[in-house]
C-alpha cells in the first residue's frame, strides 16, 4: 500500500514531461506555419528568378513539374 501512495505522490518526472509537451507544441506550430506559407515562399523565389532572368535579357519559363529555365535567344 505504501508503494502505491508513494508512486502517486512522486512528481520527479513531471518537469521533463512538461518540457516534452512544450517542445511538441512548438514543433507542431512550426509545421503548421511552414506548411501555410510554403506556396507563398515558392512564389516569391519564382518571382525573384523571373526578374533576374529578364534583367539580363533572358526568357523565363516554369514547367508544370516545377522546374524553371532562363533561356536566351
Amino acid at each position: 500500500m505504501f508503494n502505491i501512495v508513494h508512486f502517486l505522490g512522486d512528481e520527479t518526472g513531471a518537469t521533463s514531461i512538461e518540457y516534452g509537451l512544450i517542445a511538441a507544441l512548438v514543433a507542431l506550430a512550426g509545421i503548421i506555419a511552414f506548411t501555410a506559407t510554403g506556396d507563398t515562399i515558392t512564389d516569391s523565389f519564382d518571382n525573384i528568378a523571373r526578374d533576374m532572368c529578364e534583367a539580363v535579357g533572358g526568357s523565363y519559363s516554369l514547367t508544370s513539374a516545377g522546374t524553371d529555365s532562363c533561356t536566351f535567344s
